[in-house]
C-alpha cells in the first residue's frame, strides 16, 4: 500500500485564534468557495449503534464514492478528517488544520493536506492534484483572513450564482413590497441582495439574529423584515425540529400545525422529542423562484456544523489518547456520536474529567487523572467510535417559538398560524401585560358612543405601537382591555411605563398589571393564545391597579433586569387576597410612570425606533 503523502502551508496572522477559528473551520463555506458541488450522505445504522455514512459526488472531473469518517477537532485549535474512497484517484484524502497563539496576540496557522493514491491516476499525478486542491484552499484562507481584517468586503471572490430567468426582477419587486410593509424596516434591498448574491451555504437556513449582525441592525428589525419577506415572496419559512444531539434541523414543517411532537435523527441514530423553547427554531430560505438551492450541503460534518461540540475524537477499538485542551468553566456533557449514556459535568475550572467509553455507555474519569492541561479519552467498547465533549448551553442565536409568537409582526402577518387541534406547547416563562381603561363607561356617557369609540380605538393603536416598540405582541383585546406578551419581563415593564407616560395627557386613566411565569400555548378562537395560572394572575393584578400606576407581581419586580428599570420609580409593596388563589399575593405598585431612560429599551445601549 503506498504511503500517506502530506503537503503543508503555514502563515502567521495578527488576529487571535478565537477570531480566526469560526471562519477557517467553516468547511461548508470553504468547499462551496472551492466550487465543489453539494452532496448528500446515505446513512445506514450499524448493529453496534454507529452510523455508516456513504457519499457520492464529483470533483475536478472525477466521480467519487467514499465513506465519511467523523471529523476530529479541538475547538479553536485543530481539526482533521479522513474520507475513505472506493472510487476516485485517492484512497484517502483529507485536511489537517492547526491553529495556535503566536505569543504576541496573533496566531500561527498550519494547513496540511494528506492523501493516499487509489488508482494509477492518483499514483502518477497525486502530488500535483493534491497540491492544486490544497493550494486553492490556501488561497481561500488568505481571502477569508483579509475579510476578517477589514481588507475585503466579502470572505471569498466568487462568480455570481446562476439564477433562473426573471429571478432578479422578482427579487427587486419583492424588495419594494417589503419596504412598503410596516415591518420591512428599510431592509428590502439588502435582503434581496443577500438572497440573489449570497453563498448557498449561508442561505439554506437563514437565522435572523445572525443576519441582524451582518446587516448591523437590531435583531427585531431583521426578524420582522424576514417575516415581511415571506409575505412578499422573497423568502420561505420553516419550523425546524432540531436534533437534541447534533442540533441540526432533521425535520422541518412550513406551519406550526404540521410540526410533529418528535422525530428521528439518522445522523445520530436517536429519536428525540419536541421542546418549543429549546429545539424548535424558525428559519428562512430563498423562495425557489428567486434563488433555487440544490439539495444537500458542501460539508456535512465539519466543526462548525456542530459548534456546541468543543472536542470530538475518533477512537479505534482499545485506543487511549490524551488531548491537550484547557476548557473554561461551564456546563458540559460527555457522550458519543452513537446512542448511549451521557455524563453531565459542571466544570468550575482546573482539571477536566476524562472520558471512558465501554460497551454499556460513557463514564467520567476523575479530574486530573492524567497530565495537567490534557483530557484522557479511552475506548473500551470494542469498535471504532467518536467520543466528544459538548457545551450544554443552547445558543441564543436560534429564533424559538416563544420568541416568535411574542412578536407583533408575526401575529399581524401570520394570524392564521396556529397549532393543530388538541396540540399544545408549554413555555417555561412568558411575561404578560394586561391593561384596561378605568371609567370607560363614563367616557361613553360623556363623549357619546361615536366619539368615545374613536378615542378607545386610538388608545388601542397607541398601546399596540408601544408593545411592538418593546419587542412584544398584542395577544388579544377584550372589550377595552389589552393582553400582550413579552419574552423579556424587563421589556414588559418598560412598555407599561411608556404606556402610562404617553397616555397621561389624553384624559384617560389606564390600569396595568404585569406578571411572568410558565404558561401553555394553545389555539383559541383561531389564534395562538396563552392559558393557565400565569394568565389568571396577570389579569387579577391588573384589577388591583388604580389607574395611572403599574402593578407588578413579585416575580417580575424581583427580576434583576427589571430592578434596573424601576430603581428610580417610586413604589410601594402591598399584599392582597385574590380570587382563585389560596394565599395572599404580594405585589409592587409603581406609583409614577416616567418614560424609560435613554438606552434602557431593547438592551441596545440606545433607544431605537423603527
Amino acid at each position: 500500500m503506498p504511503p500517506l503523502s502530506r503537503r503543508t502551508w503555514s502563515w502567521t496572522f495578527d488576529l487571535p485564534p478565537s477570531v480566526l477559528w469560526p471562519v477557517l473551520a467553516d468547511t461548508n463555506r470553504f468547499n462551496e468557495a472551492m466550487g465543489l458541488p453539494p452532496y448528500l450522505l446515505e446513512e445506514t445504522p450499524q448493529p453496534n449503534g454507529t452510523v455508516l455514512r456513504r457519499g457520492r459526488g464529483k470533483a475536478a472531473g472525477f466521480t467519487l464514492e467514499w465513506v465519511e469518517k467523523p471529523y476530529e477537532w479541538v475547538l479553536g485549535r485543530h481539526f482533521n478528517v479522513s474520507r475513505v474512497f472506493s472510487r476516485g484517484p485517492f484512497r484517502r484524502f483529507g485536511p489537517v488544520f492547526d491553529l495556535e497563539p503566536d505569543g504576541k496576540g496573533g496566531s500561527v496557522v498550519r494547513y496540511a493536506l494528506e492523501w493516499e493514491p487509489l488508482t494509477l491516476m492518483g499514483r502518477l499525478f497525486g502530488r500535483r492534484l493534491a497540491e492544486q486542491a490544497g493550494g486553492a484552499v490556501a488561497r481561500r484562507i488568505l481571502e477569508a483572513v483579509a475579510h476578517l481584517k477589514g481588507e475585503r468586503e466579502t470572505p471569498f471572490v466568487l462568480p455570481p450564482p446562476e439564477l433562473p430567468p426573471g429571478a432578479r426582477e422578482r427579487a427587486l419587486a419583492a424588495a419594494a413590497e417589503i419596504d412598503r410593509s410596516p415591518y420591512g424596516n428599510g431592509l428590502g434591498r439588502p435582503l434581496a441582495g443577500t438572497v440573489s448574491g449570497g453563498m448557498a451555504s449561508d442561505l439554506a437556513h437563514i437565522k435572523p439574529k445572525r443576519l441582524a449582525r451582518q446587516l448591523e441592525v437590531p435583531p427585531r428589525a431583521a426578524i420582522e423584515a424576514c417575516l415581511a419577506a415571506v409575505r412578499a415572496g422573497l423568502l420561505t419559512m420553516s419550523w425546524d425540529l432540531l436534533c437534541t444531539n447534533c442540533r441540526g434541523p432533521k425535520l422541518s414543517a412550513s406551519a406550526l400545525s404540521e410540526l410533529p411532537r418528535g422525530a428521528h435523527c439518522p445522523s445520530c441514530n436517536i429519536d428525540y422529542d419536541r421542546d418549543f423553547e429549546k429545539n424548535v427554531e424558525l428559519s428562512f430560505a430563498p423562495a425557489p423562484s428567486v434563488r433555487p438551492l440544490l439539495e444537500g450541503g458542501f460539508c456535512l460534518s465539519g466543526p462548525m456544523v456542530t459548534p456546541h461540540v468543543v472536542v470530538q475524537q475518533l477512537l479505534a477499538p482499545g485506543e487511549r489518547r490524551r488531548v491537550s485542551v484547557d476548557l473554561p468553566p461551564g456546563r458540559y456533557r460527555l457522550r458519543t456520536l452513537h446512542p448511549g449514556g451521557t455524563v453531565d459535568v459542571e466544570h468550575e475550572g482546573g482539571p477536566f474529567p476524562g472520558l471512558r467509553v465501554t460497551a454499556t455507555g460513557v463514564e467520567a474519569l476523575p479530574p486530573g487523572s492524567g497530565e495537567a492541561g490534557t483530557i484522557a479519552f479511552m475506548n473500551e467498547a470494542g469498535f471504532e467510535l467518536a467520543a466528544l465533549i459538548e457545551d450544554r448551553t443552547w445558543t441564543r442565536e436560534a429564533l424559538t417559538v416563544p420568541e416568535v409568537i411574542s412578536l407583533q409582526a408575526f401575529r399581524d402577518l401570520f394570524a392564521a398560524a396556529t397549532l393543530r387541534p388538541g396540540d399544545e406547547a408549554g413555555v417555561s416563562q412568558v411575561a404578560l401585560l394586561f391593561s384596561d381603561l378605568r371609567g370607560s363607561t363614563a367616557l361613553y356617557e360623556r363623549l357619546g358612543d361615536g366619539a368615545a369609540y374613536n378615542v378607545v380605538r386610538e388608545h388601542f393603536a397607541l398601546l399596540a405601537s408601544v408593545v411592538r416598540d418593546h419587542d412584544g405582541a398584542v395577544v388579544k383585546t377584550i372589550g377595552d382591555a389589552v393582553m400582550a406578551s413579552f419574552g423579556d419581563p424587563a421589556d414588559a415593564v418598560r412598555a407599561a411605563l411608556s404606556m402610562q407616560a404617553r397616555i397621561a395627557d389624553q384624559d384617560l386613566s389606564l390600569k396595568l398589571g404585569v406578571h411572568m411565569g410558565p404558561s401553555v400555548v394553545v389555539t383559541l378562537n383561531d389564534r395562538l393564545d396563552y392559558f393557565g395560572s400565569t394568565v389568571n394572575m396577570a389579569a387579577r393584578l391588573q384589577g388591583q391597579s388604580d389607574g395611572g400606576d403599574v402593578v407588578l407581581s413579585r416575580a417580575v419586580a424581583d427580576d434583576p433586569a427589571v430592578q434596573g428599570v424601576i430603581d428610580d420609580v417610586p413604589k410601594r409593596e402591598e399584599e392582597v387576597s385574590l380570587k382563585g388563589f389560596d394565599r395572599p399575593v404580594s405585589f409592587v405598585r409603581l406609583l409614577q410612570a416616567p418614560l424609560p431612560r435613554q438606552g434602557e429599551r431593547l438592551g441596545e445601549g440606545a433607544t431605537h425606533h423603527l
